[in-house]
C-alpha cells in the first residue's frame, strides 16, 4: 500500500534533511520532485496543483527556512496537507439513528461489495456489539444471492429468506420489515452493480434508495481501477448520494492513487479499507496514521490497537509473570511467532513500526516472509513438551531429530535456539524494569540484529 509513494517521497526528504539550511529554490525542487511522485501514483492533477500550491505557501515561510531543522519542517507541512488531503479526522460509519438502521451498499460489479457486506456485518457484530440483517437486491448476478447467505452462515450473521420473483426496491422493505419485527439493530442492503454507469443501474438504486431511506450509503469502489475509481465515485454520488466509501484491495495498490484524490475530489470520506481477501481485513481509514506512513513514519497507534486485539489478556499476565522470573522457553516463543501471524506478519508489522520502512524492504529483497515464521514453529512443534520447556537438553542428536521432523535443516534449528537464548536474555532485562508483559517482544519473536537495535528483524539481516 502506498510504497511507490512512500519511496520516491522518502528519497525526496531524506535530501531536504540533509540540508543544513533551506532556500527558496530548494523547497521549490523539492516541490517538483513531489508533484511528479504525486502524478505518478494516479493522484488525480487538480489535487495534485492543490495540495502543492499549499505546502509550498507554509514551506518558503520565513518561519520554516530559518528554523533550526527546516527539513523536518517541510515534512511536517507536506505531513499535516496530506491528512488534509485524505480527510482530516476520521470518520467510522454511523448507526446514529432509529433501529433498525439501514445501510445500502452500492458500486459497480466486482467492486467486491458482496464480500465487503460480509465484512463489515462482521465487524458491526463483533466490535459495536450489534444484531445485524443481511439482505441481497441482486435479482440480476446468478447466485448473487445465496453468495450472501453462504457468507452469513461463516460469519453467522443472519439473511433475508430468498422469495423468486421479487423487485429489489420489494425485498428491501421486506429486510425492513423483517428487521424491525425481530429486533435487528441494523440492516445491510447489498445492491446489484454493473460492469459500467448506467441508467438501468442508476434507476434500481434510486428505487430501493426512495423506498428505504437508507442512514448511510456506502459506495463500494477498487482501489486497483485508480482514476476510474474516482470517476465512478464522482458518478454515483451525483446521481444517488453517497455518504461514505468503502476503498477494497488496498493491499495490492502500490500507487495509492485513489485513496489520496478520493476524498479531495467527492468530498465523501473514506471509512473503511479492505486490506486482503480474508473475512476479517478490514480497516478504518485514519487520515493521519495513512499519512504517517506514505512518509515513513510508521503507524504505532494502530499496531498497538492490532495488538490490543490480538493478544490475549490471561496469555499476557502469564508472560508479565515469566518475565519476572527471567524464564522464556520454546512455548512462549511459539506463542510470540503466533501473535505475530495475528497481526498480519512481519511485512505489516514493519510497516507500522516508525524508520523500519527500508528493513521491510530489506526483507522483501532477500526473500524473507511470513514462511520464516511457519518454519520456525515447525521447529517448535518437533520438539517434544520436556525440551520446549527446556530448551538445555538440545543436543546434537535431538537437533537431527528435530530438523528431521521439521522438514528443516540442523542449522536452522541452531539459529532458533539462538534466537531463543537471545529472546530469554532480554526478557530477563525486561522483567527487572517491569517491562511490557504480554504485548510482544520485539517483532514478536525476531532477535536482536546487526545496528536496528530491539530486535527487529530475522535472524542474520543486518
Amino acid at each position: 500500500m502506498f510504497d511507490t509513494l512512500q519511496d520516491k517521497l522518502g528519497s525526496i526528504f531524506d535530501k531536504l534533511k540533509r540540508k543544513g539550511a533551506l532556500k527558496e529554490p530548494d523547497v521549490d525542487l523539492a516541490m517538483r520532485e513531489v508533484r511528479l511522485a504525486l502524478l505518478e501514483a494516479d493522484v488525480a492533477l487538480p489535487v495534485v496543483k492543490d495540495f502543492i500550491k499549499k505546502v509550498r505557501e507554509k514551506a518558503v515561510g520565513r518561519q520554516v527556512l530559518r528554523s533550526v531543522t527546516p527539513g523536518q519542517m517541510v515534512v511536517k507541512i507536506v505531513n499535516d496537507e496530506l491528512t488534509s488531503m485524505l480527510g482530516g479526522e476520521g470518520q467510522v460509519i454511523s448507526l446514529a439513528a432509529a433501529a433498525p438502521v439501514p445501510l445500502l451498499m452500492v458500486g459497480l460489479q466486482g467492486s467486491g461489495k458482496t464480500t465487503s457486506t460480509a465484512k463489515i456485518a462482521k465487524r458491526l457484530k463483533e466490535k459495536d456489539n450489534k444484531k445485524v440483517l443481511m439482505a441481497s437486491l441482486d435479482v440480476r448476478r446468478p447466485a448473487a444471492m445465496q453468495q450472501l447467505a453462504i457468507l452469513g452462515q461463516q460469519i453467522d450473521v443472519a439473511t433475508l429468506p430468498i422469495i423468486d420473483g421479487q423487485m429489489p426496491a420489494d425485498i428491501a422493505k421486506r429486510a425492513m420489515t423483517a428487521a424491525k419485527l425481530q429486533g435487528f439493530d441494523a440492516v445491510l442492503l447489498d445492491t446489484a452493480g454493473r460492469l459500467h454507469v448506467n441508467q438501468a443501474l442508476m434507476a434500481e438504486i434510486i428505487a430501493v434508495r426512495d423506498a428505504i431511506n437508507p442512514h448511510e450509503t456506502l459506495l463500494v469502489v477498487d482501489a486497483l481501477t485508480g482514476q476510474d475509481a474516482v470517476n465512478v465515485a464522482q458518478e454515483f454520488n451525483s446521481q444517488i448520494g453517497v455518504t461514505g466509501i468503502v476503498l477494497t484491495r488496498m493491499d495490492g495498490d502500490g500507487r495509492g492513487g485513489a485513496a489520496l484524490s478520493m476524498r479531495a475530489i467527492t468530498g465523501k470520506p473514506i471509512k473503511l479499507v479492505g486490506v486482503g481477501e480474508k473475512i476479517d481485513d478490514v480497516e478504518e481509514f485514519h487520515p493521519e496514521r495513512v499519512a504517517s506512513r506514505i512518509l515513513g513514519m510508521g503507524d504505532v497507534v494502530s499496531l498497538v490497537e492490532k495488538a490490543a486485539e490480538t493478544i490475549d489478556a490471561e496469555d499476557a499476565e502469564i508472560m508479565m509473570q515469566k518475565m519476572k522470573k527471567g524464564r522464556f522457553d520454546f512455548d512462549d516463543l511459539r506463542s510470540q511467532l503466533r501473535q505475530m501471524k495475528k497481526l498480519g506478519g512481519m511485512g505489516s508489522i514493519l510497516g507500522m513500526i516508525p524508520g523500519l520502512g527500508k528493513a521491510q524492504k530489506q526483507m522483501a529483497a532477500a526473500n524473507v516472509d511470513d514462511k520464516l515464521l511457519a518454519r520456525q514453529e515447525a521447529i517448535i512443534n518437533s520438539m517434544t513438551p520436556k525440551e520446549r520447556g527446556n530448551p538445555k537438553l538440545l543436543n546434537a542428536s535431538r537437533k537431527k531429530r528435530i530438523a528431521a521432523g521439521s522438514g528443516t535443516s540442523v542449522p536452522e534449528v541452531n539459529k532458533i535456539l539462538k534466537m531463543q537464548k537471545q529472546m530469554a536474555t532480554m526478557m530477563k532485562k525486561m522483567g527487572k524494569k517491569g517491562g511490557m508483559g504480554g504485548m510482544m517482544p520485539p517483532m514478536g519473536g525476531m532477535p536482536p540484529s546487526g545496528g536496528m537495535g530491539g530486535g527487529m528483524l530475522p535472524p542474520g539481516f543486518k
